[in-house]
């Protein structure tokens, strides 16, 4: 009986084995899930973790088969139970957190690869980039910095961008820049840098702020080279003001020109000349003076564009250089320019002047100045063009009181003694002790002078062979020989008192000289600068000395008398060939009719035409030349 099992006992125990075989089954469903699901998410991602949860799952379903025979209720498996769902969760969180970390991981790798990306297109970047601080000083800078700047990217590193800066640009400039970037705006604009060699370079720069929570901790900057395209602006630029300068030059000119030709006194000339160069947008004030003998001193004649006062002030404390700026231009022949200190002329500041010798030939006008505000004016005016300028305005007051001298009513008479003067006519007189005397001068066209000179004693071939032996006198030509003298034709390759007379438009009355000593008389009209043909005599010529200077009225002729005197030299038949060959066009070239056909019109024979038409010719050419009429 003892060992006899009840019913109610039996019951019980199987009660039990079936409550322990639905939990230990489920424990182990879940483990073989886990076991599953590990292998699966192990295959998928390749972590590590899931090979070691997919080891514990396998051990804890082992464990739970093995144990699953000997468990006497299912009450003993419920922790397993437990574990082996939270185990269960935690693969699959564990799965979602690696799902986060891989999308994590592309993420980081995309943004890696954008870096990797930017960081290439920086370093290979033409233009050059930098990172500073918040105080400008630089922390990263691309190889393109050598490029630009000139300087290596260690040897910038550490360094503030100030490095290269030129000086070209003031505080306030880069007061503005940095007052508009630590706000934080962009700043874009171009800089005037320097080398490291020294040498400029324009960029354009954008200098951009990187901010942090709202606060400006660093800036980058892009700096592109543009000193190839500003050297070709700036060219361009240059060629522009170079062809302003140049036409409002070339305008001031033909201005000029014209006023020249127009001017009939050489105070029209001057003014004229004055007022083309004030009246032009490029200059400011011109003048034109002359320097006196003794002292040197500088006086304005014209003046244009300012007040005498002031043009006074200018040339007196110009001509406190030395040697001075008028001086220097009169000896060396050519422009000398120079700078206006601030006061020398109303309202003008700090400008330029040139100064113009007006020369022609060897005979000195005076001297032309020209201001201007623009310091680089004349430096696109070539020389040659004020030197030309110098000379064509000389010219024409050489022309205008050569003119004056010719038909002024009112002359100044002028008689010099000369002894022992270094002049070629008088050498040729000291030497051959003879009687020079100027007969008559005339231009050959090519800017010489020819003089025709009556010389007594020596015979022609001495005086010929004399002048084959100077170096002063280029040819020589027995003319004519008279009684008591002969008539040369001469000339004279140096300078000479006849060449000088004539290039300030004086005209010679009379000239003579016998043995070292002579007498000349020449007639200049009153209106005419007579201190400046003095002054350059007495500096050309030691051994000439002015004796008396007259006023006189010339003794005019009329057309008319004239015309009367000549007709009355000529006989009636002499009269009338001159008459019948000059309308009949016998002097046109080619002739319009024959000296047989003008006689066939006289009714006379062809040499009876031509002897008569020679007589007159010779009775005109006498008076001409000779200054007689012959009857």
């Amino acid at each position: 009986m003892a060992n006899a099992i009840s019913p109610r006992a039996l019951q019980l125990s199987g009660a039990a084995a079936n409550g322990m075989n639905w939990v230990i089954a489920l424990s182990i469903g879940l483990r073989l899930l886990g076991v599953g699901y590990s292998i699966l998410l192990l295959a998928r991602t390749r972590d590590r973790r899931f090979g070691f949860l997919t080891l514990l799952f396998s051990f804890m379903m082992l464990r739970q088969l093995l144990t699953a025979q000997t468990a006497s209720t299912g009450l003993e498996e419920l922790p397993g139970l437990v574990v082996s769902a939270l185990a269960l969760l935690t693969v699959y969180y564990l799965s979602e957190y690696v799902t986060e970390e891989d999308e994590l991981k592309a993420k980081l790798r995309t943004v890696n690869e954008r870096l990797q990306s930017f960081r290439k297109a920086i370093e290979h970047a033409g233009h050059a980039i930098f990172i500073t601080d918040s105080d400008g000083t630089i922390e990263y800078a691309n190889p393109a910095v050598e490029s630009v700047t000139g300087y290596k990217r260690d040897e910038v590193i550490g360094e503030n961008p100030r490095l290269w800066q030129s000086g070209k640009h003031g505080d306030d400039f880069y007061a503005d820049l940095w007052g508009q970037i630590t706000s934080g705006s962009v700043w874009e604009g171009e800089l005037t840098n320097r080398r490291k060699s020294g040498e400029l370079l324009w960029i354009d720069a954008t200098i951009a702020p990187i901010t942090e929570d709202g606060d400006v901790n660093r800036y980058v900057a892009i700096e592109r080279d543009i000193t190839e395209r500003k050297e070709h602006e700036m060219r361009i630029e240059d060629q522009n003001k170079r062809l302003t300068v140049l036409n409002n030059t070339n305008q001031v000119l033909r201005d000029i020109n014209r006023e020249l030709v127009a001017s009939s006194t050489r105070d029209e000339i001057e003014a004229a000349v004055c007022e083309q160069f004030a009246s032009s947008d490029l200059f400011d004030v011109a003048w034109i003076g002359s320097q006196g003998l003794v002292d040197g001193t500088v006086s304005p004649n014209s003046w244009a564009g300012s007040d005498i006062g002031s043009v006074e002030n200018h040339v007196e404390e110009m001509c406190k250089a030395d040697p001075t700026p008028v001086g220097q231009a009169l000896e060396e022949q050519s422009p000398v320019f120079t700078d206006v200190e601030d006061d020398q002329l109303e309202a003008v500041e700090k400008k330029r002047c040139v100064v113009v010798p007006l020369t022609y030939h060897d005979a000195e006008y005076g001297v032309l100045g020209v201001v201007t505000s623009d310091p680089h004016a004349f430096d696109l005016i070539e020389q040659d063009v004020f030197i030309e300028l110098g000379q064509t305005i000389a010219d024409a007051i050489s022309a205008v009181e050569s003119k004056q001298t010719l038909i002024s009513d009112s002359v100044t008479e002028l008689e010099f003694r000369l002894t022992e003067v270094d002049e070629p006519l008088a050498k040729m007189a000291a030497q051959l002790d003879c009687t020079v005397t100027v007969a008559d001068v005339v231009d050959d066209g090519n800017e010489n002078q020819i003089q025709y000179v009556t010389v007594t004693e020596p015979e022609p071939d001495v005086v010929t062979e004399y002048a084959a032996d100077t170096e002063s006198i280029g040819t020589v030509q027995h003319v004519h020989t008279y009684d008591d003298r002969a008539l040369y034709r001469l000339s004279v390759d140096e300078p000479s008192i006849v060449t000088t007379l004539a290039q300030y438009g004086v005209s010679i009355e009379s000239f003579s000289i016998t043995g070292t000593t002579g007498q000349l008389v020449a007639q200049v009209a009153s209106s005419n600068d007579i201190r400046s043909v003095v002054n350059a005599l007495r500096t050309a010529y030691d051994g000439l000395t002015l004796i008396a200077q007259r006023e006189h009225e010339r003794e005019v002729q009329t057309e008319a008398a004239f015309r009367k005197q000549l007709t009355a030299a000529l006989t009636e038949r002499q009269r009338e060939a001159a008459r019948t060959a000059h309308f009949a066009g016998f002097f046109d070239w080619p002739r319009e009719h024959s000296g047989e056909e003008v006689a066939s019109m006289m009714d006379i024979s062809q040499t009876t035409f031509t002897q008569h038409l020679r007589a007159a010719e010779k009775k005109l050419f006498e008076a001409l030349f000779d200054g007689t009429v012959a009857t």
